[in-house]
């Protein structure tokens, strides 16, 4: 359309929220409101009867086709993207436009309409929101990546029968990894919803820019928390797949049990000093096994470890106490003991229960005991109990076969 001449009319050109001009069929500036200016910053009066290559030089090319077109067809030309830099601005600028010829009396064309609508932060929110798009993707496949490593780790335990009891060992697994995991699909799959809901906002043109930062704003929040719950997932799983390493390289041989002792509570001497502990070992020479001496130190290991942690966790120092002896011709007896804080009646019952753990927050994962409750019985053929009081300590007392079952596969 022409510029209207009423002075109300022409007010609402003038101040209207788009672009709005009418070029010349040589493309020249006709008229121009005020909005229209700032795509190259000159204003209003210094664009009438100026070239758009004068004005605009990097959009020229692309203005003379659209007008050309238009001259040869009389047809409009609608909803082309420019885009833009001025001169006295570092960011690009993009406009959607509309051209239609504006004719005489006679029907001749004798102008173009121009019409342009930026769609600047349009621009930039669908760029963040691809960004974050790819960044929900990218989370998406940490998390599957994890459930895929979990499966691995599920599949290594079954296949080599690393503990017998291996029902509950998996379930403790996926409830221990389904925390981190779960959360982070909870928090993708939230994030998912609000990035369909922005991406709404965009299409419908009416994108605010408070919208625009609280979107940015709680997909940083989401990036974070997810990048912390897939980090520990990920933890978890390694953790749980280099025991399934450690087991893999026990192999079945004739030992003395008391050198393998002395050389299990050898390795541990420098965490027992560095706590405090006096540690006290009786057991005699010549009592030959034929066994599994890796399962067997990794069950005294944890045995100790387990006592350092939870019998004396304020670091005083203390006694821990094993008693290696023959329990008539096939069997020995190893009994355990510490004199520590104890164990109430309720963590007593659920000490060998896999992931059982009083100290969560401290990095402990509740395999300690459960570790050692599955060689001695499963592995080594044996069996294990448990007695312990508060304040008084803990007793573990472990009778094991001389000859291991020979059906039983080493942990």
């Amino acid at each position: 359309m022409p510029v209207p001449e009423q002075p109300a009319l022409r007010l609402i050109y003038d101040t209207a929220p788009i672009g709005l001009a009418v070029l010349s069929p040589d493309c020249r500036y006709l008229h121009i409101n005020q909005r229209l200016t700032e795509i190259c910053g000159i204003s209003v009066e210094d664009h009438l009867g100026r070239s758009v290559r004068d004005c605009v030089p990097g959009l020229a090319d692309a203005v003379e086709d659209i007008v050309r077109s238009i001259m040869e067809t009389g047809e409009p030309v609608t909803g082309i993207e420019v885009a833009g830099q001025r001169a006295d601005q570092t960011d690009e600028r993009w406009w959607v436009t509309y051209w239609h010829p504006l004719r005489n009396d006679a029907g001749d064309i004798v102008g173009i309409n121009v019409a342009a609508e930026e769609v600047t932060e349009r621009k930039r929110a669908a760029a963040a929101l691809q960004a974050h798009e790819r960044e929900l993707r990218s989370a998406r496949d940490a998390a599957q990546a994890a459930l895929r490593h979990l499966q691995e780790t599920q599949e290594s335990l079954i296949e080599s029968e690393k503990l017998a009891a291996l029902g509950r060992l998996v379930a403790g697994v996926a409830h221990e990894v389904n925390g981190p995991v779960g959360t982070s699909l909870t928090i993708a799959s939230s994030l998912e919803s609000k990035t369909a809901q922005f991406a709404a906002r965009v299409a419908q043109g009416n994108l605010r820019r408070s919208s625009l930062n609280n979107f940015l704003e709680v997909s940083r929040a989401a990036s974070t928390q997810l990048v912390a719950n897939l980090n520990h997932a990920a933890e978890l799983v390694q953790s749980f797949k280099q025991v399934a390493i450690d087991r893999s390289s026990s192999n079945r041989r004739i030992f003395d049990l008391g050198d393998i002792t002395r050389q299990a509570i050898k390795s541990l001497q420098a965490g027992f000093r560095d706590q405090g502990l006096t540690v006290c070992l009786d057991c005699p020479p010549d009592l030959t096994m034929n066994s599994y001496p890796g399962p067997y130190g990794q069950m005294l290991s944890n045995l100790f470890l387990n006592s350092m942690t939870h019998g004396f966790p304020d670091g005083k120092g203390g006694t821990i106490g094993i008693e290696v002896q023959a329990s008539g011709d096939k069997e020995v007896e190893i009994r355990f003991a510490d004199n520590g804080c104890g164990m109430t009646a309720d963590i007593r019952h659920k000490a060998f229960d896999p992931f059982f753990t009083t100290r969560r927050d401290q990095g402990c994962t509740g395999l300690g005991l459960h570790i050692v409750h599955t060689i001695a019985t499963n592995c080594l053929g044996g069996q294990i109990s448990l007695a312990s009081e508060p304040d008084e300590g803990t007793k573990i007392r472990i009778t094991l076969p001389r000859v291991a079952p020979i059906a039983t596969p080493p942990l």
